[in-house]
């Protein structure tokens, strides 16, 4: 009989809010394919430390396991990832597992990313209807933007590119690339183009676009390999444009 593998995993812990870390090693039993949710679910049921003490279970979250939800994004060897699409086969061991810091941390892997939702209420992310679609049909994209469209609504708002952004954090107010990039999905709407002044005047307040320095950090961690700094781009061209029209209408 094979003699059974193991897979070690080194855990930064956080009782609390406002509790200090610390660290704790687990092993699980190695078998193809194995996630680190799937880990995380082995310890779950049987929270015992590699030194054999039993522990409380690790907390983190998840919901869709297939990369659509953005809700298992946690600091994976070092890099923001998706745990649900870590495969174990592919990482370094033992595998270090920690939280993502630029989010307040509720407990152990488990994060607050409140202020990413409250961003997307800066930026306006959504569009108005005021029921005229009801009688008229709805404006067509414009074809030589939909591909543009279509590749940032895929944003699952998992806040990896907040995570490695160098200008996120206690030191900025910067909102981040993901708002951004969502300010520019609804300018490209037909419908929520009439919003567009309101979105570009709230991304030249302060914390918006003029606060990123173009690390280019986040396209490089983006899970949907969604093009962040090209965007943020394109928009730096808007909101010069908006501020230029802002002089001449006063």
């Amino acid at each position: 009989m094979a003699e059974q593998k193991f897979v070690t995993f080194v855990i930064e812990r956080q009782d609390g809010p406002n509790e200090s870390s610390y660290t704790q090693e687990f092993d699980v039993p190695y078998r193809p394919s194995l996630n680190v949710v799937a880990a995380l679910m082995e310890i779950q049921k049987n929270p015992v430390t590699r030194d054999g003490k039993r522990v409380a279970p690790v907390a983190w979250e998840c919901n869709c396991l297939e990369k659509v939800c953005g809700a298992c994004m946690m600091v994976i060897n070092g890099k923001a990832k998706q745990a649900c699409c870590a495969l174990v086969d592919e990482l370094e061991q033992p595998i270090h597992l920690a939280p993502a810091r630029t989010f307040p941390v509720i407990r152990d892997l488990l994060i607050d990313r409140t202020v990413m939702f409250e961003n997307l209420k800066k930026i306006q992310g959504w569009i108005n209807v005021d029921g005229s679609w009801k009688v008229h049909e709805a404006p067509r994209q414009n074809p030589y933007t939909a591909q543009t469209c279509y590749e940032i609504s895929h944003c699952m708002t998992c806040g990896c590119c907040l995570e490695a952004c160098p200008n996120v954090g206690p030191q900025s107010d910067f909102m981040g690339p993901a708002p951004l990039a969502q300010a520019l999905l609804f300018n490209l709407n037909p419908l929520g183009k009439y919003d567009e002044p309101k979105r570009l005047e709230a991304i030249m307040q302060k914390g918006g676009i003029t606060s990123c320095g173009n690390s280019q950090n986040c396209e490089a961690v983006c899970p949907k390999d969604i093009k962040l700094t090209r965007y943020i781009a394109q928009l730096n061209r808007d909101v010069n444009i908006q501020a230029l029209k802002n002089i001449f209408n006063n």
